[in-house]
């Protein structure tokens, strides 16, 4: 099986993203989850208290599809 090179060279960045709407440890995991289910994402730790999402994934994720993923679970993006 060959593998194409652009997988073998897949970059990753940390983000630290401000929600709001977060109050508990049910929200952090609700946003934990709605992240999950994006391909590219490998970690995800939410911080109601902190009012924060710090996720690690693959650059081919889009802010766009982060944001959208946050907002569909019922939370703010803060800008």
């Amino acid at each position: 099986m060959v593998i194409p090179h652009e997988r073998l060279q897949t970059r990753m960045q940390r983000k630290t993203i401000s929600v709001t709407g977060m109050s508990c440890n049910g929200c952090e995991q609700n946003v934990e989850t709605a992240l999950r289910t994006l391909d590219g994402v490998n970690r995800v730790e939410a911080d109601n208290e902190a009012d924060t999402v710090e996720v690690v994934l693959e650059d081919r994720v889009s802010d766009g599809d982060v944001n959208a993923a946050i907002e569909q679970a019922g939370y703010d993006v803060v800008a």
